[in-house]
């Protein structure tokens, strides 16, 4: 087909009306002219995309082709195989991705056809599902892979840092809106486990399934007006440990949530049940050291079990992250503990303590002792692909060395009631769950209501001190070490920060447990 296209310096199209007369040509040569001149077309096509939508829109420079020949878009498209053209009615579609501005044409899918008609016609996933008895999550999806080829356009995220976040040095867009939003869902207290650092061991009842299923609906249109993917992590205590987990769990999934649990070891059949519904984006489990230690904090032969249960999620195929509490007493077990790990695991990192219910009884590292921590396990995740960057102050190292950031914490520096709440047993909602941080219950209030609060708005802007940080999007330190050292969190820095800034005091080390 290339000589065609190239003939002259002229289009296929041209070629075809002005000098294929007089000789005999393919029969499907006139369709393979339309895909020419849609594709010229498209090539001028300079209009600019939907910026602040408020909803689903085709890709104003689609254009659908309906063909009297199949495989004709395989002859077009180079990146894929070659396929003689047969007779048959199908649609073409050609149109350029929003976001990388390639040019695209490929046959369309039943599944293409489908999302278009729902965006045109303007309907729901909700109310086609309850006319054809078809799942939500199924059509949801369709849009959603949709989206990501580019054919529709979906609203802009409206998670995003108020118009005064200090942005710093930070230029970087991503670092200032948010695409999913994380519901850390602590559904019960009960626990397996009697660990010594555990920041709550107080006695709160749990949601009722109806209820539950109340927060999900809910959840669900939180994020659908904010324009963003809804992500539930289940935790406790033990999540596995809940009444009619799988129910809830099933539930979720068919309310297209990403789903992803934080929990103990567990037999495999739990993990089959669950996978069964829809296998979680990640599973989550703690240790806390090498084995001697981690089986102190934790109960005797912990250590080996957990060890067993990462070699069945990866037998099973789901991605298995392990996460450590940073103590003064682990602090050189991490990088061992990393090794020990590196085949065994999909990623590891840490938090550190905080220094609240039964964490209180244990001790951080000393400010210098920390920071050569942090140096030490920054080289090490060069050369152990399973160590993760976490802890936002990472930021001042990468920033000292003239390293691109890394999104800190939660993507975006502390993402506290930013892109992540958590919701406690009993309704209440938190904007982090390693400190007290109320800033609503769930069975009082939306989380819509939840999120504009005061409260919440609050404890999105950080703290005072941090504000003038050129590194603040991708920080900000942890409120939670302000907390713990009874420090004022809006007004105060994380102690252990060790940004030089001008007009900023740096605190004396907070090895020591607070008064």
């Amino acid at each position: 087909m290339e000589e065609f296209r190239c003939h002259q310096g002229g289009s296929f199209s041209r070629f075809l009306t002005q000098e294929g007369r007089g000789f005999s040509t393919p029969p499907f040569l006139p369709d393979l002219a339309r895909l020419e001149e849609a594709f010229e077309r498209l090539k001028k096509f300079s209009a600019p995309f939907p910026d602040g939508n408020d909803r689903v829109e085709v890709n104003p420079s689609l254009e659908l082709l309906r063909l009297s020949w199949v495989n004709l878009t395989t002859l077009w498209n180079s990146e894929t195989q070659k396929k003689q053209p047969q007779p048959g009615k199908n649609w073409a579609l050609l149109w350029r991705h929003p976001k990388q501005g390639s040019l695209r044409v490929r046959a369309a899918s039943n599944e293409d056809l489908l999302a278009l008609k729902m965006v045109t016609e303007d309907i729901t996933p909700r109310n086609l599902a309850q006319e054809e008895g078809m799942a939500i999550d199924s059509l949801q999806e369709i849009l959603d892979r949709a989206g990501r080829r580019g054919l529709l356009i979906a609203p802009s995220s409206k998670i995003r840092r108020s118009p005064g976040f200090p942005a710093g040095k930070i230029k970087d867009e991503n670092y200032f809106t948010a695409s999913v939003f994380t519901l850390q869902w602590h559904l019960t207290q009960t626990c397996d486990l009697h660990c010594k650092h555990c920041y709550d061991r107080s006695d709160r009842y749990s949601l009722r399934l109806h209820e539950g299923l109340e927060v999900l609906d809910d959840f669900s249109r939180f994020c659908e007006k904010r324009h963003v993917r809804g992500q539930i992590s289940f935790t406790g205590g033990n999540p596995l440990l809940y009444p009619r987990f799988p129910a809830l769990y099933r539930a979720a999934k068919e309310r297209n949530l990403n789903l992803a649990i934080l929990g103990n070891p567990a037999p495999r059949e739990r993990i089959d049940e669950l996978a069964a519904i829809q296998p979680p984006l990640f599973y989550q489990i703690s240790l806390e050291g090498l084995e001697s230690h981690n089986d102190h904090i934790r109960g005797q032969g912990h250590f080996q079990r957990s060890l067993e249960f990462l070699d069945t999620l990866r037998d099973m195929g789901i991605y298995s992250m392990v996460m450590l509490t940073l103590t003064r007493d682990n602090v050189h077990q991490v990088l061992p503990l990393a090794e020990t790990l590196r085949h065994k695991v999909d990623l590891f990192t840490f938090n550190r303590l905080a220094l609240v219910g039964q964490g209180a009884n244990l001790h951080l590292p000393e400010k210098d002792q920390y920071i050569a921590f942090l140096e030490s396990y920054a080289e090490a995740a060069r050369t152990n692909s399973v160590i993760s960057l976490k802890d936002n102050l990472i930021n001042i190292l990468r920033y000292r060395k003239g390293v691109e950031p890394f999104g800190g914490c939660t993507g975006y520096g502390c993402g506290a009631a930013f892109n992540f709440v958590s919701l406690l047993p009993d309704g209440e909602v938190h904007a982090c769950r390693k400190f007290p941080s109320y800033i609503g219950n769930v069975l009082l209030d939306s989380l819509e209501d939840i999120y504009d609060s005061a409260a919440a708005r609050r404890y999105r802007s950080g703290c005072n001190e941090c504000r003038s940080c050129t590194i603040r999007p991708v920080c900000g330190g942890c409120m939670a070490m302000a907390h713990s050292f009874g420090l004022n969190v809006f007004e105060e820095k994380d102690p252990f920060c060790f940004m030089a800034q001008a007009g900023a005091r740096d605190r004396k080390s907070p090895g020591a447990q607070p008064p």
